[in-house]
């Protein structure tokens, strides 16, 4: 006597030989809800206490478009930045093998357990005018300090560690056989690039940059050294919001904050469309 086979469909709990299911699902939405979900409701009900004139007017405000424009511009060219040096950083750490590689890989992880304040001092030593890097700079025409390009610098260094370690390990998996095959079968390096090692790397590259980008909207520490936070030039949207949480003006504070999240929301919202768009095409 056969038994028919059990019909295959969407199951909400697959089975699995580790047990407590139950008991870690309960303990993740828990810990999401008090992490996560009920201070950023809280920030919307706050907000939506203004009134759509208030927050209208707080949102067009000249300041407040400004310093969101610097915020997320900066954080989009340190992204960008950082995926092109990021994958080739995780290239040579990956390929090559040379006297000092291992410090070099250390390295990489220092803005991680830098403070972000003392970052922000040394950059700025190093790139203000008087600075050893700035006085090199100005006779170019070049200032770097109290300008959106020192922004630029900052989220730079925060950023770099992201793409790096995102990459890094998607590139070792990927073995040397299929490059030196793709090139006895006559494809030119080009050709290796960016049709046999960028389609696996693209999730990876994609993830890198969201992680770097997001990271850079909210940075705050390495920035306020280096930006100047001059109002309408290099004054950021971080900065902002505690200057109005300095002056009491809550709904303001709130305000802003709530609009940073909603831009960040959907910038992460349409680099994870992409990411997914990548996978499906690429695998």
């Amino acid at each position: 006597m056969t038994t028919a086979p059990a019909r295959a469909g969407w199951r909400f709990r697959q089975p699995s030989v580790i047990p407590g299911f139950g008991l870690t699902l309960g303990f993740s939405l828990a810990y999401l809800t008090l992490i996560i979900l009920i201070p950023l409701s809280g920030l919307i009900w706050r907000s939506a206490a203004l009134g759509w004139v208030d927050f209208w007017a707080i949102a067009t405000d000249r300041r407040t478009i400004n310093a969101l424009r610097i915020s997320f511009g900066t954080a989009f060219i340190a992204a960008v930045v950082n995926v092109v040096f990021g994958t080739l950083v995780a290239w040579v750490l990956v390929r090559y093998r040379f006297p000092g590689r291992r410090i070099v890989d250390a390295m990489v992880d220092l803005p991680f357990a830098l403070p972000t304040a003392v970052a922000g001092i040394a950059l700025t030593t190093l790139y203000a005018p008087n600075g050893w890097i700035g006085k090199l700079l100005m006779p170019l025409g070049i200032k770097v300090a109290y300008t959106p390009l020192g922004i630029v610098i900052a989220l730079i260094f925060i950023g770099l560690p992201f793409v790096v370690r995102t990459v890094q390990p998607i590139m070792e998996e990927i073995d040397k056989e299929v490059e030196e095959a793709a090139a006895t079968l006559g494809a030119s390096r080009f050709q290796i690039i960016t049709r046999v090692l960028f389609p696996g790397l693209a999730p990876a590259i994609i993830t890198g940059f969201s992680l770097a980008f997001a990271r850079g909207v909210g940075e705050y520490g390495s920035v306020i050294f280096i930006a100047g936070n001059l109002p309408y030039k290099s004054e950021i949207a971080p900065l902002l919001i505690v200057i109005r949480l300095e002056e009491y003006n809550y709904p303001a504070a709130t305000a802003i904050a709530a609009i940073m999240l909603a831009l960040s929301f959907l910038m992460l919202l349409i680099v994870n469309l992409v990411q997914t768009w990548s996978r499906k095409r690429y695998g």
